[in-house]
């Protein structure tokens, strides 16, 4: 039962991530026409998380997987940041659509998927002791 719960902690940070990757995809596809550098940050971000799916998928480790909760951190800070009016980065708060909430909640399930992924890893593996 331990395995199988592991397993679907994996399969799940993976789906979420990789919904996120699809979700900012969609975005690139309203944002093309009225604003090319949006369009290639969400580009850029959507092939960046649809890649993450395969770090958890094949657990590459825990390198990896705190690679991945800072890059999507960064994102949802960018996100927040550009919703602020008179922003520094786009100088006027940003529109909250439902596609932006369905990006972030997967986003941010990804990370606490992850972070008991890393924790059920470090409480798991034997410390080994040294005697001098």
């Amino acid at each position: 039962m331990i395995i199988a719960n592991r397993n679907l902690l994996y399969y799940g940070a993976a789906a979420c991530t990789g919904i996120a990757g699809i979700l900012h995809l969609v975005l690139v596809s309203n944002a093309i026409n009225s604003n090319i550098n949006n369009a290639i940050f969400f580009l850029v971000a959507g092939i960046l998380q649809l890649f993450w799916v395969l770090p958890m998928i094949k657990r590459w480790g825990r390198i990896w997987y705190a690679i991945g909760i800072a890059g999507t951190v960064i994102l949802i800070g960018i996100w927040v940041i550009t919703r602020i009016p008179d922003n520094p980065i786009t100088g006027r708060g940003g529109p909250v659509s439902e596609l932006a909430i369905a990006t972030e909640v997967f986003q941010i399930a990804y990370i606490v998927l992850t972070a008991v992924i890393m924790a059920k890893e470090r409480v798991s593996k034997p410390q080994i002791i040294r005697e001098k």
